[in-house]
């Protein structure tokens, strides 16, 4: 049984409401048996529960977040004791989107209180899609008719929407869906990019990889839309055709585990299963390393920039150059690197330039 979580988010008017009907309506042919986590914001306040109205905005968003986490809770435990094989959990707004309403103190005292991180609460869920506010790009139909709990004005809207990009950013498959095209295709879009991370019909990775030079640290740690972490990566025994790594991430003393089998296809496409991992079973699984290889130790980047994903890879054996992924949901979808970071050259197709033949000894 295959238990997954995303979130459906973005700034306000961004069609998550005709998402949700969307996915509803198409995800059951897949297989899926689809459940939808309530937006814990719209419940609040539509019940007079306010950030306005309570003592201090740190008061209410402690009470929305502990409301968001017991839902999921619930929601996850119901799943795992449905007769299907699929199951879809889908968060009309996640853990994360607290932050973009609260000042930085705020969210750290909230994280304190209840014993929890940044990187905890982002990578909690599988993947994340946000649906960008009508106020950018779309203002003709931005309208407050079909949320009673929305007032903001279209400038508000497009700077909410901004932050909440930003605290999402540094989640590994977190994707943006703007409003270049028209609205059904906007929905079309978001559909396809939520097929793909699924693997439907096969778990594809397709991804782009460049070599660049090494980039100016301070102006990375400097913006808002871009997120350090610390990855301890150690490949495993496996079968001939196949690469099994296991990953320890996070920052601060707060880490994620995870283990990815990855299977080539061609040169940018690659069959890719990721799954989380407790600390125990990582632990256990690094019983299985590969002693032909090193344990790659990295600190990487995570950068929204044009509405992509990019991850930037710094290694400690190299001070003059840096690797450039970013994942895509098609080969053909254009890449517009940011124009800070200096291309040497594209890689994709150079294996010397893999995670596992850089950890070659």
């Amino acid at each position: 049984m295959i238990v997954q979580k995303i979130v459906i988010t973005g700034g306000p008017c961004a069609g998550k409401t005709t998402a949700m009907s969307w996915i509803a309506n198409n995800l059951p042919q897949k297989g899926y048996r689809v459940l939808f986590v309530p937006e814990t914001a719209t419940e609040l306040i539509g019940g007079g529960l306010t950030p306005w109205g309570c003592g201090t905005n740190l008061d209410y968003q402690r009470c929305q977040m502990e409301l968001q986490l017991t839902k999921e809770r619930l929601f996850e435990r119901g799943a795992r004791t449905m007769p299907a094989d699929k199951v879809l959990i889908v968060c009309d707004r996640g853990a994360m989107d607290n932050k973009a309403y609260m000042t930085d103190e705020e969210f750290r005292r909230l994280c304190e209180e209840m014993h929890t991180s940044e990187g905890e609460l982002r990578d909690r869920y599988d993947a994340v899609f946000h649906l960008v506010t009508a106020a950018k790009g779309a203002e003709e139909a931005y309208t407050f008719a079909n949320n009673a709990a929305r007032y903001e004005t279209v400038e508000q809207a497009a700077a909410l929407d901004d932050r909440i990009i930003a605290a999402w950013t540094g989640h590994p498959h977190l994707r943006i869906i703007d409003n270049t095209t028209a609205f059904e295709e906007k929905l079309e879009r978001l559909l396809h990019e939520i097929l793909s991370f699924l693997g439907e019909p096969t778990p594809l990775e397709v991804e782009r990889a460049f070599l660049i030079e090494y980039p100016d640290v301070k102006w990375l740690e400097s913006l808002e839309d871009c997120r350090r972490v610390e990855i301890t990566q150690t490949y495993l025994l496996s079968n001939p055709g196949e690469e099994v790594r296991v990953r320890q991430q996070g920052a601060d003393g707060n880490y994620s585990y995870y283990e990815t089998v990855k299977k080539p296809i061609d040169g940018m496409t690659r069959a890719e299963v990721e799954r989380h991992l407790t600390q125990k079973e990582y632990l256990k699984r690094l019983q299985d390393a590969d002693p032909a290889k090193r344990t790659i130790r990295k600190t990487r980047y995570r950068l929204m920039y044009e509405g992509q994903n990019f991850e930037i890879d710094l290694f400690p054996f190299w001070q003059d150059r840096a690797l450039c992924e970013i994942e895509l949901a098609d080969e053909h979808a254009p890449v517009v690197l940011p124009p800070q970071l200096r291309l040497i050259r594209e890689v994709t197709d150079d294996p010397a330039y893999s995670n596992a033949a850089l950890a070659q000894i």
